[in-house]
């Protein structure tokens, strides 16, 4: 009798680009929220089987790839001031643990660095649950929150208002929707 289970089996999944986004959020003015997204990225997870617990997680973002609508603003994000795109082109994130906290939801612990610098983040997951597609790939769906510190990563450029106060707010959301596919 065989008592091997391939679903046991080590899986790697990769990001699906044309079904994923990168967004990030952060106050303006402390009134309004800016929204921007990365269009550029890749990654991939290693599951035993279908299982996503302690999976391990990595991606990369092409800092490049920086996009909120406005071209000057875009432009200003990759200098300098901001993520200097010229000397720190990509955004990594090596996951630690990933574990599971409910049905559903999972708790994502890894290393981010940004700009740099290395700093362990903490964000949370939703599974949205594994399909196969209209040609036989299984695909896996997660959404992904949490917020860090811009200024933890050396991102601290800001002005100063007239009425005295910050222009921009030193906590980013990170939004992402992704969705995985299982290599064959």
């Amino acid at each position: 009798m065989n008592t091997t289970n391939d679903t046991m089996a080590p899986a790697k999944w990769v990001i699906d680009p044309l079904h994923s986004e990168i967004m990030f959020k952060v106050k303006h003015l402390v009134i309004s929220t800016v929204t921007g997204s990365f269009s550029k990225f890749e990654g991939a997870a290693i599951t035993t089987g279908d299982n996503f617990e302690n999976a391990e997680i990595n991606f990369v973002i092409d800092v490049d790839s920086v996009y909120t609508g406005q071209e000057q603003r875009d432009v200003h994000l990759k200098n300098g001031d901001f993520f200097e795109a010229e000397a720190f082109p990509k955004i990594t994130f090596q996951s630690t643990s990933f574990l599971k906290k409910g049905t559903e939801n999972y708790v994502l612990k890894g290393n981010l660095t940004l700009k740099g610098v290395t700093k362990e983040i903490i964000l949370n997951a939703e599974f949205g649950g594994m399909q196969k597609d209209f040609y036989g790939n299984t695909k896996a769906g997660f959404e992904v929150n949490g917020i860090i510190n811009r200024k933890e990563f050396g991102l601290s450029y800001n002005a100063i208002t007239e009425t005295g106060g910050l222009a921009l707010g030193e906590n980013v959301k990170l939004s992402a929707n992704i969705q995985l596919a299982k290599e064959a």
